[in-house]
């Protein structure tokens, strides 16, 4: 019996050091890109297909930061084109969901979510949580947030499968919006100046 609990005990503090790992670590790449943004945007604009690449790593860490990634969605549309940009956002915000997906694996209880869930419009609180209608339109709900379904998602653990194709559905669909948004809406700024 003493062997459970300190069994259970280890995996307590292993659950609990990787959670704060990793909120150290998107702190400190929410510092970094916060004060270094333009060195970021040259190493982007000078890496080549490298450049592309540190996208979507850089997409993976904002992600999961309360930085907004539009911006870089729509700059990265400045520099690949909407459609690529599009890829770069949705394959990014995957690895960042994916993220939040591992938090929410480690929590412990997620208080006050059956509350949040029931009053959640469209009847989408009514769905379990592993349903593809739930992770698709919970996620796309302004104000119910993406971050918080990821980590729903990995609490309950949600099939890794199902969880990702609909996140990246739902990511890809909103990547395209402000890729080709804003590369249209650059594009006749620039005509007109």
């Amino acid at each position: 019996m003493a062997d459970i609990r300190e069994s259970v005990s280890n995996n307590r503090l292993y659950s609990g050091l990787t959670v704060v790992f990793i909120i150290l670590t998107l702190i400190g790449a929410y510092l970094f890109v916060t004060n270094e943004m333009d060195r970021v945007r040259e190493v982007i604009l000078n890496s080549g297909p490298l450049g592309f690449v540190l996208s979507i790593l850089l997409f993976g860490l904002l992600g999961a930061t309360p930085i907004p990634s539009e911006p870089l969605t729509i700059f990265l549309s400045t520099i690949y084109g909407p459609l690529l940009a599009t890829l770069a956002t949705a394959v990014g915000n995957l690895l960042s969901a994916l993220i939040e997906y591992l938090i929410g694996e480690r929590l412990g209880s997620l208080t006050n979510f059956e509350q949040w869930k029931e009053k959640m419009p469209f009847g989408l609180g009514r769905l379990p949580i592993e349903s593809p209608l739930f992770l698709l339109g919970a996620r796309m709900l302004p104000g119910y947030g993406s971050k918080f379904v990821s980590l729903v998602a990995g609490f309950y653990r949600v099939p890794l499968g199902l969880y990702i194709w609909t996140t990246l559905v739902s990511t890809t669909f909103g990547a395209a919006l402000t890729a080709f948004a804003g590369y249209g809406a650059l594009t006749l700024l620039n005509h007109l100046f």
